[in-house]
């Protein structure tokens, strides 16, 4: 699920909403009252149920081959998504909607790399919400490599002192990190 020329996305697990107001996101450090929406390079970031913790990696133009393997291993392509075993049930069943909206009415933040898109005013989706259907389909079908751990964290810092790109979202959400000296335990 991408938008088309034009567009812009905002993901949903209720598919009833006829016009987004702003609102000073809880979650956010960002001081004004917006409506968020993403771009086609952002939409696999949301492509979960809204709670659910997850990291994620791509490579970037600083990525080197080393860490590029080291991460994401063998033939592992160029971005991966992960999330807790916890959160698989909700992963495989969740109901999640896509609305489409004038990507006019937005405008980019994030530096030195975009990731979201605002708009000061309210704004009417152009249709009805669309199911987005499978996540796991659309991972596959992008050719995002998908791991179920544990455990986020091991992974986050892998990936937080690596070269690649990533994003964190709802991290707090996230089992607690394990204690040191515990694995094996």
């Amino acid at each position: 699920m991408r938008p088309r020329p034009g567009e812009v996305l905002h993901f949903s697990e209720d598919p009833t909403i006829t016009r987004f107001l702003p609102h000073i996101a809880a979650t956010t450090r960002h001081p004004e009252a917006v409506v968020w929406a993403v771009d086609g390079v952002q939409a696999p970031d949301y492509w979960f149920p809204r709670q659910c913790p997850r990291a994620m990696a791509w490579t970037g133009p600083a990525t080197t081959e080393g860490d590029r393997e080291r991460v994401m291993g063998p033939g592992g392509g160029s971005r991966v998504h992960a999330i807790e075993y916890g959160w698989v049930e909700r992963f495989m069943g969740v109901e999640l909607f896509a609305y489409r909206l004038p990507a006019a009415s937005f405008r980019p933040i994030g530096d030195p790399v975009p990731h979201a898109h605002v708009s000061e005013g309210p704004v009417e989706p152009l249709g009805p919400a669309e199911p987005v259907g499978s996540l796991l389909r659309l991972h596959q079908d992008a050719g995002i490599q998908l791991r179920v751990l544990d455990n986020l964290w091991d992974f986050w810092d892998a990936v937080t002192t690596s070269t690649l790109a990533f994003g964190g979202i709802r991290l707090r959400n996230a089992l607690p990190r394990p204690e040191a000296g515990a694995a094996g335990a």
